[in-house]
Order: C-alpha cells, then structure tokens, then sequence
C-alpha cells in the first residue's frame, strides 16, 4: 500500500499536467528506455508517469517519473513510511530536499483479511479518494537513478474508517499545500497537519466504468 491508482485524462486539470509532462525532454529520454509515459489508466508501479515537483528555480513544475526506488538486493520500493523516512538512508536526503507530489483521481486499496485459521487473504478491491474531492494529491519523495527521476508514495497511520481495509493510507495533501511541500527550503514537518484523512470510499466489482464512480454532491 500504495500500490495502484487511477489517472483519469477526463478532468481538465489532469489533462493539462500530463501535457506538460509531455513537453519535458525527460519524456523522450523515458521513451528511449523503452518506459514511455503515461497520461490516463491504472497506474502501476515502474510505470513512468506526470509528477509535480520543483523546477531548476525552484518553481512549481511537472516532469515524468517511474514509479520505484530500485535498492540493490531489495525488490522495488514504492512506498515510504512517513514516520521513518527522515532516519533512513534510503530517504534521508530526498525527504529533506527530493519531495514530489504524485497526481492522481483516486487510489485502490484491496482489503486485507485474516481467516479462522490465521491466513491472510485479499478481499474486495475499493476506490478511494478524498471526500468532496475529484483529485488526490499523494505525497512522494524522488531521487535520481541512472540519470532518470523516480519516485516513491509516502504511506502513514490509515484514519479509523480505512482501518477495516488496511492498516496504511498514502499520505495526501490538499491542493494548495503542493508547493509548501515541494519547496526544498520547506520542513516537511510542518506541512504534515494538514493532510486529509476524510475519505470517499467505493467498492469496485467488475470491470471500471468512471461514470460508476459517483460520489454525493458537496
């Protein structure tokens, strides 16, 4: 966890932020190595997709990224614990100057269950995003590798009501806390309070219509 979510090319917003992914030289480098970027769909990790992060001035930016820190003799890490990421080696310096903010309309998350015998066992898979929202902002740190920039989901404590799912959440942001979390200057620290934790939940069955993911209005 987290291991999926969805771009959908249908919001405006969305569309506009892959486009300028699009335009990044970064785009053709990933096309070359054979991972070329993704604007809309279910995402995966290793897939290269839109990510928002500081430009060379420091600026609000998007740039393609893959999904994964590659650790030699560790399969890909594609989340970080939030709570330790400033004490790992790992992620020491990206949580201090590397952090990212991954675009997103919503996350899954399968339900994680223990049978009478102990086992654990994968239930129902749930589309997920904040309440009274169309976007989810997930909260990353990135690093360079082999010139290219990847990316890693920071995970925290779930709130009570996806405690019953699982018990991590990606750590989420609103919108206009991005660039106080992107700034290399920032404490991160500081922007932690306000993440969201009040969440929209939908179970999915069958195959994804995006018309079926309706939420009440505001």
């Amino acid at each position: 966890m987290c291991c999926r979510y969805y771009f959908a090319d249908k919001e405006k917003e969305l569309r506009e932020i892959a486009a300028e992914a699009a335009k990044s030289p970064l785009a053709r480098k990933f096309m070359l190595a054979a991972t070329p970027l993704m604007s809309s769909g279910e995402i995966r990790p290793t897939n290269v997709v839109p990510v928002i992060a500081p430009g060379k001035n420091g600026q609000k930016a998007v740039f393609p990224m893959r999904w994964g820190f590659q650790i030699p003799g560790h399969s890909l890490v594609v989340n970080a614990r939030v709570e330790t990421a400033s004490e790992k080696q790992t992620f020491m310096e990206a949580w201090q100057r590397h952090r990212c903010i991954i675009p997103a309309s919503w996350y899954f998350e399968w339900e994680h269950l223990v049978g009478n015998n102990g086992q654990k066992k994968t239930g129902d898979k749930y589309l997920i995003q904040p309440k009274d929202s169309r976007l989810t902002w997930l909260c990353g740190l990135y690093r360079i590798e082999e010139g290219l920039p990847v990316f890693t989901i920071l995970t925290r404590e779930p709130s009570d009501e996806l405690r019953r799912i699982h018990d991590r959440m990606p750590l989420i942001l609103p919108e206009e806390r991005i660039v106080e979390w992107i700034t290399p200057g920032a404490r991160p620290e500081a922007v932690l309070p306000f993440a969201l934790t009040e969440m929209y939940l939908e179970k999915q069955s069958g195959q994804l219509h995006l018309e079926h993911f309706s939420r009440p209005a505001p």
